[in-house]
């Protein structure tokens, strides 16, 4: 028997994609969505591309048909507050002093940018996370604002890409040795940075930010080596933390996340996608918890089929996949970036390669800059758990192709 009413809390694309498969699916009871911001939900990625890169006009990039989310889909709209807690023994949210009750709900409140407490009082420190915060940076630009980044992430590597584009200079700062070894590896780190120098970029590494000066408004950033940024603008982008707080002591097991089984279930009737919730991955037989535009679009989609229909759930299956854009390359990873990578296609000291990731006998993972055609003839291997020599199979097929094709 289908839930009466089904509370979605997060206003971005997991929760957004999880109601249009509610309806899509022939759900005909009340939804409700609960959003932290006052916007419809909204495309994240191109907030610190194409929003911010230019200083021609520029819009939010709203997702296809949001605005009927009340009147086609009868969704009702409770934006521009959080939920702050989750009562999961009688089935209610609260939002402040209003309560929500709930039949089922699905959970997408997705992760939230750290920042650096130290300097949350100046103007002109701001993470890039939400349509507000581009608002800032864009508005920054626009003035030649002088621009710090703290965090060679994916983040600060496409602003730094983005005030480059406008013809500024920018410094990235980073307190690791290599930038991105979590994400892609010490080696592959060390590849994809080496395209800040080659784009102009002052890149220092294996410095902290010992301090953010500024009375009012930021001024600068002091190193721990002493040495001085002046800045107007500093954009932080050192990660983002899984939107959990709200439910401490709610009942649900947190441990980097919303822990869920296969099936994106959480605990009684809640269940959970996108960056906030860690589930069991049986494609890797491990945990693990994305931050990724396809996953949390995917996520929210198969969660709430499950919702619908527990008594047939079904484990969710998802080869991780992401793109990043930088000084115009096209950076992509599918699959998990365990161990250090194997070149197997172009040259780590250009713009065009192909790399490929190996656990034990098993191909894992494949990173790709400027080989839009590879990345997802691999991600269909990863998924089949094909091997390494598969991998190296399809490398050679590949490098035949480019052969023949240059002739």
């Amino acid at each position: 028997m289908a839930p009466e009413h089904i509370v979605v809390v997060g206003g971005s694309l997991a929760g957004l994609r999880a109601l249009e498969t509610a309806r899509r699916a022939g759900y005909a009871g009340r939804l409700t969505l609960i959003g932290a911001e006052t916007h419809l939900p909204y495309d994240r990625p191109p907030l610190s591309k194409e929003y911010i890169d230019s200083d021609q006009d520029s819009h939010i990039t709203h997702f296809t048909g949001v605005e009927e989310l009340a009147d086609g889909l009868g969704v009702s709209l409770m934006l521009g507050q959080p939920a702050t807690s989750l009562d999961l023994a009688n089935g209610i949210v609260h939002v402040g002093d209003r309560t929500v009750p709930y039949d089922a709900a699905l959970i997408a409140t997705g992760a939230i940018a750290r920042t650096i407490p130290a300097a949350a009082h100046l103007d002109g420190v701001v993470t890039l996370r939400t349509i507000d915060d581009a608002r800032i940076v864009r508005s920054a630009l626009d003035q030649g604002a002088r621009v710090v980044i703290v965090g060679a992430g994916f983040i600060g590597a496409e602003v730094a890409a983005a005030v480059r584009k406008r013809g500024r200079s920018v410094t990235v700062v980073e307190a690791l040795p290599i930038p991105l070894v979590r994400a892609v590896g010490e080696t592959a780190g060390r590849w994809l940075s080496a395209l800040h120098e080659r784009n102009g970029t002052e890149l220092i590494c294996g410095v902290a930010v010992e301090s953010i000066s500024g009375d009012h408004r930021v001024e600068g950033v002091r190193l721990a080596n002493g040495r001085h940024l002046p800045a107007d603008l500093v954009v932080v982008g050192i990660g983002a933390t899984p939107a959990t707080d709200w439910l401490t002591g709610s009942g649900l097991t947190l441990d980097n996340g919303i822990v869920c089984d296969a099936t994106m279930h959480a605990g009684g009737n809640v269940w959970a996608a996108g960056d906030v919730a860690r589930w069991y991955s049986q494609d890797f037989d491990t945990p693990l918890r994305i931050e990724h535009w396809t996953n949390a679009a995917e996520q929210g989609a198969h969660a709430m089929r499950n919702l619908l229909d527990p008594s047939n759930a079904t484990p969710y299956r998802h080869i991780p996949y992401f793109w990043s854009d930088w000084y115009g390359n096209r950076i992509q990873l599918a699959g998990r970036p365990i161990g250090e990578p194997t070149v197997v296609t172009g040259d780590t000291a250009t713009d065009v390669f192909t790399a490929l990731y190996r656990d034990g006998h098993r191909l894992i993972g494949a990173l790709t800059l400027n080989r839009r055609s590879d990345i997802m003839k691999y991600r269909a291997l990863i998924a089949r758990a094909a091997t390494w020599e598969d991998g190296l199979k399809l490398a050679q097929t590949r490098n035949n192709s480019l052969t023949t094709n240059s002739k």
